[in-house]
């Protein structure tokens, strides 16, 4: 799967400022835009199509959008905007509703009705990633999701913070995805969003079984990564946490082809072996490395990790520091 990245920077500088309007017309809907910094605009531009949802990464300075009925008769792709705020501070005001976000919180927007918004001047760029869901496609009553307009959302916990780290870790990871996993990661992006308003709304209930089993699984697996380090993560603790029988979780990773038990093994193997591989980490030992990642045991890690790789934790990191060095340099 092809993610490009414009920049306003490849044009003439007389150029990009239009550049980005026709561009924030075509991807979001058209707006009016207007900026201070219009004579040399300098900002980035992103599309990830995942199938049934698509995403839109942006970086720009400080500006403001005002989107009129003019403008919405004209074009209108009859779309919720479901926005992280990634860098800077930004300003929506919809529904008469007026907010203002910094990085980490979640605001939405609607493109069938009017309203205006910005970013403001600041030592950093404002950066945003744009999930694009469908008005038709949501499984939530309209009038209460428009209760959502513009209003900030503090991705500080919950399904709120899953959400938000797994678009970040998304947007990062893309352009190693094939058009399948793209394709398969499109339901999961979707489903996500819907669980988050839904959770929002108090509506869980409205939401397809399909849909609530993948947003748990999101969120189990956040949780899991987030948890790695702990000895004592298994089937009972993440059971417990997210509120479900053993036997539920079992099953849901029967689904994916594997267990937890195998999946957090994999995810601690994996974790470690990037360890292994940090320079920065060259003076942490191999015991350190095994409990960092969460085997109290280093006898276990080792095996373990030479039925996975092939080789000791030792030599693997002796053969990465050996790869690193130049030739002719000592120990090379």
């Amino acid at each position: 799967m092809s993610f490009v990245v414009l920049k306003s920077t490849d044009l003439p500088a007389e150029e990009r400022f239009g550049w980005w309007c026709d561009m924030i017309s075509r991807d979001v809907g058209p707006t009016r835009i207007t900026s201070d910094h219009m004579a040399d605009f300098r900002a980035t531009a992103g599309v990830i199509d995942l199938g049934v949802v698509q995403l839109t990464t942006t970086s720009f300075p400080a500006l403001t959008s005002v989107r009129t009925p003019a403008l919405i008769r004209r074009s209108d792709p009859e779309a919720y905007e479901l926005t992280l705020i990634v860098g800077g501070e930004m300003w929506i005001c919809q529904n008469r509703d007026d907010t203002r976000m910094t990085a980490g919180d979640l605001v939405m927007w609607q493109t069938s009705r009017p309203y205006d918004g910005g970013a403001f001047d600041g030592p950093h760029q404002a950066q945003a990633i744009i999930m694009h869901l469908p008005r038709a496609g949501l499984p939530l009553p309209e009038r209460q999701v428009d209760g959502l307009l513009s209003r900030r959302m503090p991705a500080t916990g919950g399904l709120s913070a899953v959400l938000a780290t797994y678009l970040r870790t998304l947007v990062r990871e893309v352009p190693a995805m094939s058009p399948q996993d793209a394709t398969r990661l499109g339901a999961t992006t979707l489903d996500l969003a819907h669980a988050f308003l839904a959770h929002r709304l108090n509506a869980q209930y409205r939401l397809a079984p399909e849909t609530r089993d993948r947003s748990l699984m999101a969120q189990i697996c956040a949780f899991v990564e987030h948890h790695l380090g702990d000895a004592q993560l298994g089937p009972g603790v993440v059971a417990a946490r997210h509120h479900i029988s053993v036997r539920h979780l079992q099953v849901l990773f029967q689904r994916q082809g594997t267990t937890l038990t195998d999946w957090i093994r994999r995810r601690r193997l994996e974790h470690c072996r990037a360890d292994l591989a940090d320079p920065r980490l060259h003076t942490l030992s191999i015991q350190a490395v095994a409990a960092r990642g969460g085997f109290p045991r280093a006898a276990d890690f080792s095996r373990s990790f030479r039925a996975a790789y092939g080789m000791s934790p030792r030599h693997y990191r002796h053969s990465v520091t050996a790869l690193r060095e130049p030739r002719g340099a000592p120990g090379a």
